[in-house]
C-alpha cells in the first residue's frame, strides 16, 4: 500500500522546523548569535509606549496604579484612564494620588505593564 501523503508531510514537517527555530532567534543578534545584552532568563519586552498624566489611585496591594492619561500615538488610543501593573516596589512608591506623571509601559499578554516613571 502506498502512502502519497507522506512526502507532503514531510515537507510541512521540514518547513515547520525552519518557522520553529527563526521564532527561537527574536531578541538575537544575526552577526554574533548573542542576545543583546539581555540578562539570562528574561525574554525581550516588547515595544514601549509613552503616556503622561495624573494619577487617579495607588493600590500597592496589587501592584497596580490608575491614571488618566492623554493620546497614545504609538497605540492609537485616544485619552483615556486606565490601569497599569507596577511589578518594581520601588517604582510603585514614585506614584501618589494626583500626581502627574509621564511614564513608559509595555503590553505583557493583556496586561499593560510600567517599565519606566518621572
Amino acid at each position: 500500500m502506498k502512502l502519497p501523503y507522506l512526502p507532503i508531510l514531510a515537507i510541512v514537517l521540514a518547513l515547520g522546523a525552519g518557522y520553529a527555530r527563526a521564532d527561537d532567534m527574536k531578541g538575537m543578534d544575526s552577526k554574533t548569535g548573542s542576545t543583546m545584552d539581555m540578562p539570562m532568563g528574561e525574554k525581550p519586552i516588547g515595544k514601549t509606549h509613552h503616556a503622561v498624566g495624573t494619577v487617579k489611585s495607588v493600590d500597592t496591594g496589587k501592584r497596580t496604579v490608575t491614571i488618566s492619561h492623554g493620546a497614545v500615538k504609538t497605540l492609537n488610543w485616544p485619552a483615556m484612564t486606565m490601569t497599569f501593573g507596577v511589578k518594581d516596589n520601588a517604582m510603585l512608591k514614585q506614584f501618589a494620588q494626583g500626581k502627574k506623571v509621564e511614564v513608559d509601559f509595555v503590553q505583557e499578554g493583556s496586561d499593560y505593564n510600567i517599565v519606566k516613571v518621572k
